[in-house]
């Protein structure tokens, strides 16, 4: 078999990984799925230090209780077991997977969508197979399958794209804020380099609140707060969703135009992808 014909076989590769995934997630042996899932509670919320990276998101301290034994455990998060909390105070329930009989080795799972059922690695793996299959007929059959192809895949991003469904349900929780005074804690500090050897500095405030029901929480604000270096000891107004405080914005107006963005684009893609598709199919 000669080169050639055997970079035309890599297909093979994604197809196999979609397939073996799902074959995993049929049977439930993935790691999620064999995995102990349980909801805990933050007992104890720490304010990141002034200056420090916001990889770890905000420390916490969490319960829950082993299914297996009735033993409950209370552990430290500090950024180190799973997603970044973003979002804190005692009182708030999240998910929380770790192996069997290993409550130690715990993850905070913040979006569980496709995590618990073990198909997030074969869906990435289909996604990187229909590219690659775009970019294979593009190169065997010409510019009017790139089109096609192209113009099919973004028609399909669009129409799963979660984002229009959470701009709205985030506009409909905010809809009711309720706007309470608020406080920046601390700045934290991230440089990062860019490909001219250069650096990029990105600081997130860290701000408290307090609800109408008396409910402390601390978030890790990413948008929304002019010149946030330089915001340390800056008060200001938070508006929350009464539902879910997680849901907050410092600049209504702002968040606004943000999510009308976000939908706008979708629907760029949307269209894009359907005039990618007309086209290609009137030049074949």
């Amino acid at each position: 078999m000669s080169s050639y014909e055997v970079l035309g076989l890599w297909w093979v590769v994604p197809a196999g990984l979609a397939l073996l995934g799902y074959g995993r997630s049929l049977a439930g042996v993935t790691r999620a799925q064999r995995a102990v899932w349980v909801k805990a509670r933050i007992v104890e919320v720490e304010q990141p230090a002034h200056g420090d990276s916001k990889r770890p998101g905000i420390p916490v301290t969490i319960a829950f209780q082993d299914p297996a034994t009735g033993q409950e455990f209370t552990l430290p998060n500090a950024g180190k077991h799973g997603d970044a909390v973003q979002e804190a105070w005692v009182g708030r329930e999240l998910d929380v997977r770790y192996p069997s009989g290993q409550p130690h080795r715990f993850l905070i799972v913040i979006d569980t969508a496709g995590e618990k059922s073990g198909r997030k690695g074969p869906d990435c793996a289909v996604v990187l197979l229909l590219i690659g299959l775009v970019i294979h007929a593009t190169v065997v059959w010409g510019y009017p399958w790139a089109l096609l192809g192209f113009g099919a895949l973004l028609t399909a991003l669009a129409a799963i794209s979660p984002d229009i469904r959470m701009v709205r349900a985030r506009n409909a929780l905010l809809a009711s804020a309720v706007a309470v005074p608020a406080r920046v804690v601390a700045v934290t500090k991230d440089i990062y380099t860019d490909g001219e050897a250069g650096e990029i500095v990105n600081h997130a405030p860290v701000v408290t609140f307090t609800t109408r029901q008396g409910t402390h929480v601390t978030v890790l604000s990413r948008d929304g707060i002019p010149e946030p270096g330089l915001s340390l000891g800056r008060d200001l107004t938070i508006h929350y969703a009464p539902k879910d405080p997680a849901v907050y914005t410092p600049d209504p107006a702002a968040d606004r135009r943000s999510g009308a963005k976000s939908i706008a684009f979708i629907v760029t893609l949307l269209l894009t992808g359907t005039a990618a598709i007309v086209t290609g199919a009137a030049t074949l």
